[in-house]
């Protein structure tokens, strides 16, 4: 089941609303946790034994934790034991079948069957989560949670259990706990975030992924290959920040206060600042569990810039297991490492256009080692991208650029924070709750609209 289904929107959503405003509030956890295992094995049934299992071993192993001395050997131990349990699932499902390749190549063991494992839908993010919350516990930064299904309610929580954000224990702890206050206005500005989440999703990112699909059939050019690689840009920022919005509004609707996930990462003017507005929970579970425990900045240049490639090679294999992946994280180590050595220093000298122009170039390039999984298709795309080989435009290509032109242009002006600040202007006006009212009901209406006439509806972020 995904957000921008019918299904969830009339029927799953508000029947699970309901019936949690009207819930004791002692059982509204028990509630969460049946409704999230519902919503997840919708799909994909025969994981959630996985996600069970999953659910107990760090529960337990947070339990254990919080019998134990401090900081003890012991202590160390159990982490231990539930990094390389939980490491081992993920490994499994996300890269089994990449080792297997690998073992292939060797002449000796060329016969052996591929291996092929259906990846389940969201591990790559629960696992991230049910490990930050062991490791607070061992650190002391979070208390132990003793009560299963408020633990279990934690990590199914549907808002964000199969593509994020990735809610850390720590940052959700008390209103797990504690009650949780939920009335009309909270309501309505959970309502009003999900919605915007949900055009940014039919609206934008739907329509800039039927551009990019539909010129990959056609001879692109010069022109359509920039055009293409743009409207993926497009695509892939508003199909995950969408997805970010309609979870954080879903959240607040429960009651619960999640950080944001993306803060505007297109105005940036380097890959530093990009990587601190996009994807910003990722970011911030390797800098506290990866970059830091290994020295961070602490231990001199040399050492930084080790564990600066270290991150990023686990970035990229977190995408998922194929060579490109790993390629797009090794791009960033080094863009990254030049930015941090000498760089960032040159272009604080130079005009912002510069800066932002320089920045553009460099993560559109790196959308497209991360769309091409296969290395020639990646090189012939990159030619396409800086030679006239298949000349400028070619005529198929240029009536779908065309076509979609007004679609790339308010793609480009969303990206922007200026619709965030039209919007709080309105809401600060005496008329500004009956207009907002008013636009949210008939957003409702075309989304509903478009979601039954559209048949492609894809989330991206759901193969990590």
């Amino acid at each position: 089941m995904v957000f921008s289904s019918l299904t969830f929107l009339y029927l799953f959503f508000p029947i699970t609303l309901t019936v949690y405003a009207i819930c004791p509030r002692r059982y509204r956890n028990a509630w969460l946790l049946v409704a999230s295992l519902f919503f997840y094995g919708w799909g994909e049934p025969k994981f959630l034994l996985l996600m069970v299992f999953s659910i107990l071993v760090n529960y337990v192993h947070g339990l254990l934790l919080g019998r134990s001395p401090a900081r003890s050997k012991k202590s160390r131990y159990l982490v231990a034991s539930d990094v390389v349990i939980n490491l081992a699932l993920l490994g499994y499902f996300k890269y089994a079948g990449l080792i297997s390749d690998a073992i292939r190549l060797i002449p000796a063991f060329g016969g052996m069957p591929e291996v092929k494992v259906p990846l389940p839908i969201g591990i790559s993010f629960y696992t991230f989560q049910t490990m930050s919350y062991v490791i607070d516990v061992y650190r002391g930064d979070a208390p132990v949670q003793k009560n299963l299904v408020s633990f279990a309610a934690y990590v199914t929580l549907f808002p964000q259990l199969i593509a994020g954000p990735i809610v850390r224990y720590v940052d959700i702890d008390r209103q797990l706990n504690e009650e949780r206050r939920i009335d009309v206005d909270q309501v309505a500005r959970g309502m009003r975030q999900f919605l915007c989440g949900l055009a940014k999703k039919v609206l934008l990112a739907n329509r800039c992924g039927a551009l990019w699909t539909a010129l990959q059939g056609t001879q692109m050019g010069l022109v359509g290959s920039w055009a293409g690689i743009i409207a993926y840009t497009l695509q892939i920022y508003f199909d995950f920040s969408g997805y970010s919005d309609m979870a954080l509004g879903l959240g607040r609707m429960f009651g619960f206060d999640f950080k944001i996930n993306f803060n505007y990462p297109y105005i940036s003017r380097s890959n530093t600042e990009f990587w601190r507005r996009w994807h910003i929970s990722l970011g911030t579970w390797f800098r506290e569990y990866v970059y830091i425990p290994l020295g961070g900045n602490r231990k001199g240049k040399a050492r930084m810039l080790v564990n600066t490639c270290a991150v990023w090679l686990l970035t990229g294999l977190w995408h998922g297991a194929s060579v490109n992946f790993i390629l797009w994280g090794a791009y960033f180590a080094v863009l990254l490492i030049v930015e941090k050595t000498f760089l960032l220093k040159w272009l604080e000298r130079t005009p912002k256009a510069v800066q932002h122009l320089y920045a553009i170039l460099c993560f559109v390039l790196g959308w497209v080692i991360f769309y091409f999984d296969d290395m020639g298709q990646m090189g012939a795309f990159f030619r396409a991208l800086f030679t006239l080989k298949d000349g400028w435009l070619g005529h198929d290509a240029g009536v779908l650029c065309l076509r979609y032109l007004p679609v790339l242009l308010a793609g480009a002006a969303a990206s922007l924070p200026l619709g965030h600040r039209v919007y709080e202007w309105v809401t600060r006006q005496r008329w500004g709750y009956a207009a907002v009212t008013a636009g949210c009901v008939a957003l409702l209406a075309l989304l509903t609209a478009l979601l039954i006439s559209q048949s492609y509806n894809p989330f991206l972020y759901f193969r990590f």
